[in-house]
């Protein structure tokens, strides 16, 4: 008989010990190490199994591809960023923080289908069914075609599948429901792998969409094993500030289309909306220009966004003035200061510099670095910008423009949406750029003066 030993494996990242641990030794993680039997090297071998029929491999150009059937969600920017609509047997993940609005984007994808004659099963593990009838009633979500479940028990699940025969499954969230047949709390590794697992089996064999919800931790993170990111097809994360309305919804893995769609939603009182064209959103409506004000287009995922930069430099006393940064970079304003002063000769040393987007963006590609320095150079000598002008390109140490990734899709955004001056890497290094920007505001000056006489 062979001879077995215990071990103790990581499901994070697969790291072995003869003894239990709380923390992996290799990835850091805190109850991640499971007891395992492993047998001895002599026992390992498996015997190889006769292959016939249809299972033999063959050459990938005898392999017949089919297309995939999608349909629509009916919520056209939660379209976008799975691909162009559900695939019949994927399982989507998607995660957030909590209050961001999981459940809610997913009940309104739930009444969209139902509205479409659909059969949709609505497992609430986190929630009973008056509290999600309630979020259904405010916004508008009610149809007979929509089915609620509240409920924990993974057998009692499988079972409500059978019975209701749905044509979408939504489970929120797999943090909560647990089997049976596995040892652990909720939540636990064990069981989050073997409810997640069963749920994606249910898919693929019935060809049955599920959406999963899932928890992160408080570094950001999807809670659980990493071997859930790996099981489902599609992972998505919701995103948002909490002082705002605005939410994004990103695709960090997806099997069936792009990794880099954004999806715009508006948060209200009466459910999540989509915002097909959020190019007014990060922008003030000010008729008259405003000095520190620069215009940038940024690329969210496919989607170029116009981020309006504001910029406020005040004269200090203090021997070590402030520096504060609202949705950029704080180090690469550290940066751009610099380089104003050594390469461009403005003086910012001694003065309180504010930095700040508008509506909420948060801005960390560096391609905004020409609209930050055109701010802080216009907040500085107190002469602002027409609203025609948008400024895009990377500032290096030595004051050259390089060019941003996609500059041709920013620059055709920004000519669409009316900006006739696009200052980018033709300028090719910061002082032209600051003299092309500040001859354009003399021309304006000299206009409302003529306006005005």
């Amino acid at each position: 008989m062979a001879r077995t030993q215990s071990l103790y494996r990581c499901t994070e990242c697969g790291w072995t010990s003869i003894k239990w641990v709380g923390r992996c030794g290799e990835c850091q993680a805190w109850g991640t190490v499971e007891d395992t039997t492993a047998a001895s090297a002599s026992s390992r071998g498996t015997a190889p199994v006769a292959v016939a029929g249809t299972r033999v491999a063959r050459p990938i150009t005898e392999a017949r591809g089919t297309a995939v059937q999608r349909w629509n969600t009916g919520i056209g920017e939660f379209d976008r960023v799975l691909g162009g609509g559900i695939v019949p047997g994927a399982a989507v993940l998607l995660s957030g923080e909590p209050g961001v609005g999981k459940s809610t984007l997913l009940l309104e994808v739930a009444s969209r289908a139902a509205a479409t004659g659909k059969r949709v099963l609505y497992v609430s593990a986190e929630e009973s069914v008056d509290q999600v009838r309630l979020r259904a009633e405010r916004t508008n979500a009610m149809h007979d075609q929509l089915y609620l479940a509240s409920e924990v028990d993974l057998g009692v699940i499988l079972g409500q599948i059978d019975q209701v025969q749905p044509d979408l499954v939504i489970a929120d969230s797999v943090q909560t429901i647990s089997s049976s047949t596995i040892d652990g709390i909720a939540g636990g590794t064990s069981q989050v792998r073997e409810v997640a697992s069963t749920l994606i089996r249910v898919a693929k064999e019935r060809g049955l969409p599920v959406l999963i919800v899932g928890h992160v931790t408080k570094d950001g993170t999807i809670a659980g094993p990493r071997l859930l990111e790996h099981l489902v097809d599609v992972v998505c994360h919701f995103e948002g500030d909490r002082q705002t309305a605005l939410r994004f919804v990103r695709a960090l893995k997806n099997r069936f289309g792009p990794t880099d769609e954004v999806g715009c939603f508006d948060m209200a009182g009466d459910g999540i909306h989509e915002v097909p064209d959020p190019s007014g959103l990060f922008m003030s409506r000010n008729g008259t220009p405003v000095s520190g004000t620069c215009v940038t287009v940024a690329l969210e995922g496919r989607r170029a966004l116009p981020v309006e930069v504001q910029a406020l430099v005040v004269p200090s006393s203090a021997p070590q003035p402030r520096r504060v940064v609202n949705g950029v970079d704080a180090s690469r304003v550290a940066m751009l200061l610099a380089v104003l002063e050594r390469r461009a000769g403005l003086k910012l040393s001694d003065a309180d510099v504010y930095v700040s987007t508008v509506g909420g963006m948060k801005l960390t590609e560096p391609g905004a670095d020409l609209a930050i320095a055109l701010a802080l150079a216009s907040a500085a000598r107190d002469r602002p910008y027409p609203h025609t002008l948008a400024a895009i390109g990377e500032i290096s140490l030595a004051g050259e423009i390089r060019p941003a990734t996609g500059a041709k899709q920013r620059a055709s955004e920004a000519s669409r949406l009316g900006f006739t001056t696009v200052l980018g890497a033709d300028a090719e290094h910061l002082r032209e750029a600051l003299r092309a920007a500040f001859s354009l505001t003399q021309s304006v000056r000299e206009r409302e003066l003529d306006r005005a006489f």
